[in-house]
């Protein structure tokens, strides 16, 4: 049933198809589903790797539950602007979370981060992200904290005494650079152990060409993120349609 919710039997054969490692375009048409039906539900309930037809049915349930929850009055979310579908943006924020989730990053501050890239101007106040996520302004205050620690949003003076926390579109690229020195700080450190194992044993030898490796893909990394950090400031071309990656 075509643009309806996915039944159980329908999530099996998702499972069914990751499991035989065919593409989501594949499953998508044995479903007579669209492919991207398919990517936000497994995205959204642990990855290709992790997903289970049974859990991702029960969290599908759970959430249609607190969805049918009628919220207090003033505490409702405003609706999406540019003619956007509202199911479909928050399916989407679930499934952009769920991947940040999978990077390392906890749960609410993923949240508080989709939030942010997902929002037009790029920035919200306290009270606004409150009333988006529907959560505490304490649990706000602590992703905030978190995620401003790590470089990943920022403070900004908003109108009266409020702030702003807002996300920089060079995030990712500065995101790419400390990625590339961490690489470069494991590439010394093994070449460290060369020095003490040996460098004619098994062990050093291995650590070396670990060494070589890492210092490779760090190079790399940062040649290329230099060489694409204008794209983060560009306006991308309009297309006919996307691809999917697994297409």
């Amino acid at each position: 049933m075509p643009g309806g919710r996915l039944t159980l039997q329908e999530r099996q054969q998702i499972a069914q198809g990751l499991g035989d490692g065919l593409a989501y375009a594949e499953i998508a048409r044995g479903l007579g589903r669209p492919t991207s039906t398919v990517t936000r539900e497994v995205m959204r309930n642990g990855g290709p790797t992790a997903y289970r037809a049974d859990l991702a049915h029960r969290a599908t349930e759970r959430r249609t539950h607190r969805r049918r929850q009628v919220a207090p009055r003033g505490a409702q979310t405003p609706a999406p602007g540019h003619g956007r579908d509202v199911e479909a943006v928050r399916e989407y924020e679930e499934m952009f979370t769920t991947l940040l989730m999978q990077q390392g990053l906890p749960k609410m501050m993923s949240r508080v981060l989709t939030c942010l890239y997902t929002t037009d101007a790029g920035s919200l106040t306290a009270s606004e992200l409150v009333r988006h996520l529907q959560v505490s302004p304490a649990s706000v205050s602590k992703a905030v904290a978190f995620l401003e620690s790590q470089g990943l949003i920022r403070r900004e003076r908003g109108e009266g005494r409020r702030e702003r926390y807002a996300v920089d579109d060079d995030v990712f690229y500065q995101s790419m650079i400390a990625a590339a020195r961490s690489n470069t700080q494991l590439a010394a450190a093994a070449r460290q152990g060369v020095g003490v194992l040996g460098p004619d044993t098994p062990a050093a030898i291995r650590l070396e060409n670990i060494a070589r490796f890492v210092d490779f893909v760090a190079e790399s990394l940062i040649r290329a993120a230099e060489q694409a950090r204008e794209v983060l400031h560009s306006k991308p071309e309009t297309t006919s349609g996307g691809t999917d990656p697994r297409e």
